[in-house]
């Protein structure tokens, strides 16, 4: 009997990138996540982070999607993440705005980062919403409820000032450790809270 071939054996994380303030964010952890050879980041960037990638940083599209190891376009609903059957540990969508979130509550899965997250619940599987809005509409709390009672983490890039942060770059570690602390992955200079 022939043997099935066996895909990557590497662990795969979707990285989802919505037009909400934070975009360094998202480049830091894919950054962060190019050190961990046992892992491969798939990515896929909205319009608006587009927009937002070209505003709040020096990057250019390019160099971002030179980050990961696999990147899909935002109207490609052939892309593998858009399949149950393609295996990820899950999906995290930083930074994540009210529109994404509110698709995703929805069901509304009419681009690739939707339907990937819908994936991602659908499968059981690990799905972060690092959100992004002050204030919150009673609208944006009845959303991120509804994706919460589903599965999904709500997780916005909250500092914390226990960890004794002196500039931005240690905020920013701080903010992506407890990300990738919901994938099981440990990372270097994370201060947990320990008394």
């Amino acid at each position: 009997m022939d043997q099935p071939l066996l895909c990557n054996m590497k662990k795969r994380l979707v990285v989802g990138m919505s037009g909400a303030s934070g975009a360094i964010l998202a480049i830091q952890l894919l950054e962060i996540m190019k050190q961990q050879h046992d892992w491969e980041t798939h990515l896929v960037i909205s319009k608006g982070a587009e927009m937002t990638i070209a505003q709040e940083t020096d990057y250019s599209l390019p160099q971002v999607q030179q980050l990961a190891d696999v990147t899909y376009d935002i109207e490609d609903f052939g892309g593998s993440i858009a399949s149950g059957t393609f295996r990820t540990e899950g999906m995290i969508i930083l930074p994540c705005s009210m529109k994404t979130v509110a698709g995703i509550a929805s069901g509304y899965s009419d681009n690739l980062m939707l339907r990937a997250a819908d994936v991602t619940l659908k499968e059981r599987r690990t799905l972060v919403l690092v959100a992004r809005e002050s204030p919150l509409s009673s609208i944006h709390l009845r959303n991120m409820l509804t994706v919460t009672e589903a599965g999904a983490y709500i997780m916005p890039p909250v500092a914390p000032y226990y960890s004794g942060i002196h500039n931005l770059d240690e905020l920013h570690l701080q903010i992506i450790g407890k990300l990738l602390d919901r994938f099981g992955i440990e990372l270097s200079g994370y201060r947990r809270w320990c008394k």
